[in-house]
C-alpha cells in the first residue's frame, strides 16, 4: 500500500509549515527515509539469502514491513514518521530476494493496491458514521490504511511460514518445520498424511511444472534464465528474443564452485545495474510528484507560456486514492495480459527500449495537465496514468529478465539482485529529496514543471544508455560431468572472446 495518496496531507497535519513548497520537500524526506535505509542493507540481505536461503529473508522482510507500517500509522510528528520508515527499510530485504526467488520458481508477480491508502486515510472525516470523533482514528488519521496493510502483511507472513517453499537449490532439502505444519493442516482437508503430501510435492513437481511451462504455450516472462530447480536441463525456459537483439550466445562450461563476486559483474551486468538505478530514480520522482500535483491548490496567477506557470488540481485524498486505485488496476491488467504478448514478439530489450524512450516525453507533458480546460483535466490525468503504468509494467519486468540473463550463475543471482535492489533503493532515496528541492525552487520561481523536466533529462540519459545494452540468451544446461577438482558447479561463461 502506497503512502503517496496521503503523504502531502499527513505532513500538513504535523503543522510544521503551511508553505506548500516546504510540504513537498518534507514529503520527499519521508519517502526517502525508507529507501535510504533499504539501500544500506539491500545488498547485504541479498548475500545472506545466497547463504541461508530465500525463505528466511523474505519472511524477515515481511515482518519488518508490517512493524514499520504500524509505527508509521501512529506517528504524531515528522521525526517518528521518519524513524518508522527507516526501520522498515532496514528490515526489508525483499527486493533483491524476491527477484531471485521469482527467477528460480519461474513466476512473475503483478502489483496492485497503490490507491487504497488514500481511500482509507482520515476515516473520521471520510466515514463519520463508522469512525467516530474522539477515537484513536481521530487522533491518528492515517493509522487505518497502515493497520489494514499490516494485517495483509501478517496474513502473507503466516501463509509464507506454512506454505512457501525454499527455492535456493542448495537449501531445498533441509527440514522446514513451518512447511511441515502447513502440510499437516492440508492433510486434515485432503484426508492424507503430511508425509504423503511432502512426498507428492517432491515427486510431482517436475511433471506438473513441465506441463504448465511448455514453451509452445507459455508467455516468455514465465520462463527462467535456466532450467528451474527439479527440471531436466534439456528444457529452455527463457523467452525467445529476436536474433538481431541477441548478444553473444552463452554456453555452459564448468567453473570453480566458488565464483568470485567480482567475476559476476560483467559489462552487461553493470549496464543493467546502472540502467535499473536510473529507471528507479526517475520513476520514484514520478510517484512523488504526481500526488503532490493532484493535491496542490489551483493557481491564481495567469500562466506565462510556454514554461512559466504554477498550480495543481486541488483533489482530496479520497479522490487521489480513487485515481491511484485505477492506476493499480490498469497496471495489473497491462502486466498480466499485454506485457507477455509484446515481450514474446520483440524480446525483453526491445520491450524495455520501447517504453524507456517514451518517458522523457511523458515528463515534459504532465505539468501541462494543469493548463487543460476544466472539463478535460481528469481525462488528461488518466491518459498520463495509462502511459505511466504501461511504462512501469513493461520496463521493470524486462530489466529483471535481462539482469537474470546476464548473471554468469544462479549461485550469485541473490547477490546481483541484492546489489540491483540496493542501487535502486539509493536512487529512490535521493530521488524524492532532489525532486522536492527542485520542485520547491521551481514553485518559488514560478515554474511548476521544473522538477518534472529535470527527471525527464535523467530518463533521457537512461534511454541513451540502453543503446549499448545487449540481450543475452542462455542456452539450456548440459549434462557434462567435470572430471577435476572444479566439479560440482556449472557456470555460464561467454563463448566469445569479445568483452
Amino acid at each position: 500500500m502506497s503512502i503517496f495518496p496521503y503523504i502531502y496531507y499527513m505532513i500538513k497535519s504535523f503543522e510544521i509549515t503551511n508553505d506548500d513548497r516546504q510540504i513537498a520537500l518534507y514529503a520527499g524526506m519521508v519517502t526517502s527515509a525508507f529507501a535510504f535505509a533499504e539501500f544500506s542493507t539491500g545488498a547485504l540481505w541479498g548475500m545472506i539469502s545466497d547463504k541461508v536461503g530465500r525463505k528466511p529473508i523474505l519472511l524477515t522482510g515481511m515482518a519488518g514491513t508490517g512493524l514499520s507500517m504500524v509505527l508509521f500509522g501512529f506517528a504524531p510528528n515528522l521525526t517518528t514518521a521518519l524513524l518508522a520508515r527507516a526501520l522498515g527499510g532496514l528490515l526489508n530485504g525483499n527486493i533483491g530476494v524476491i527477484q531471485s526467488t521469482v527467477a528460480e520458481v519461474v513466476k512473475v508477480e503483478a502489483h496492485q493496491g497503490s490507491g487504497l491508502g488514500g481511500a482509507l486515510a482520515n476515516p473520521v472525516k471520510g466515514y463519520p458514521s463508522v469512525f467516530l470523533p474522539g477515537t484513536v482514528f481521530d487522533r491518528f488519521p492515517y493509522l487505518l490504511p497502515n493497520l489494514v496493510c499490516a494485517a495483509v502483511v501478517l496474513f502473507g507472513l503466516i501463509v509464507g511460514i506454512l506454505f512457501l517453499e525454499e527455492t535456493h537449490e542448495d537449501k531445498q532439502n533441509r527440514r522446514d518445520p513451518g512447511l511441515e505444519a502447513g502440510k499437516w493442516i492440508l492433510s486434515k482437508f485432503y484426508r492424507t498424511s503430511p508425509e504423503e503430501l511432502l512426498l507428492s510435492d517432491k515427486t510431482s513437481f517436475p511433471e506438473e511444472t513441465l506441463s504448465l511451462l511448455d514453451e509452445d504455450t507459455q508467455p516468455p516472462e514465465y520462463r527462467s534464465t535456466e532450467s528451474s530447480p527439479g527440471l531436466p536441463a534439456k528444457y529452455d525456459l527463457m523467452p525467445e528474443a529476436p536474433p538481431s537483439s541477441l548478444g553473444p550466445i552463452r554456453h555452459p562450461v564448468p567453473v570453480r564452485s566458488t565464483l568470485a563476486v567480482k567475476n559476476a559483474f560483467t559489462r552487461q551486468v553493470l549496464l543493467n545495474l546502472v540502467s535499473y538505478g536510473i529507471l528507479a530514480y526517475h520513476t520514484i520522482t514520478l510517484e512523488q510528484l504526481m500526488p503532490v500535483l493532484l493535491s496542490m491548490p489551483k493557481s491564481t496567477q495567469p500562466p506565462s507560456l510556454p514554461f512559466k506557470f504554477t498550480g495543481g488540481l486541488a483533489l482530496s485524498t479520497e479522490h487521489i486514492g480513487y485515481v491511484l486505485s485505477v492506476q493499480g488496476f490498469l497496471q495489473m491488467i497491462i502486466q498480466l495480459f499485454l506485457f507477455p504478448i509484446v515481450n514474446r514478439k520483440i524480446g525483453s530489450l526491445n520491450t524495455f527500449r520501447l517504453v524507456i524512450f517514451c518517458y522523457p516525453v511523458l515528463y515534459l507533458a504532465i505539468p501541462y495537465v494543469t493548463l487543460a480546460p476544466e472539463n478535460l483535466r481528469m481525462a488528461c490525468v488518466y491518459l498520463a496514468l495509462v502511459c505511466k503504468v504501461t511504462g512501469q509494467a513493461f520496463s521493470y519486468p524486462s530489466a529483471s529478465i535481462m539482469l537474470a540473463n546476464a548473471a554468469p550463475s544462479r549461485k550469485v543471482l541473490g547477490t546481483l539482485n541484492g546489489v540491483a535492489g540496493s542501487g535502486a533503493s539509493f536512487s529512490r532515496a535521493i530521488g524524492p529529496i532532489l525532486a522536492g528541492m527542485i520542485q520547491a525552487a521551481g514553485l518559488r520561481l514560478g515554474y511548476l514543471g521544473l522538477a518534472w523536466w529535470a527527471s525527464g533529462l535523467v530518463a533521457l540519459g537512461g534511454a541513451i544508455l540502453s543503446i549499448w545494452m545487449k540481450e543475452e540468451k542462455r542456452l539450456p544446461s548440459c549434462d557434462e560431468v567435470p572430471t577435476d577438482e572444479e566439479a560440482g558447479t556449472m557456470g555460464l561463461v561467454m563463448d566469445s572472446t569479445k568483452a
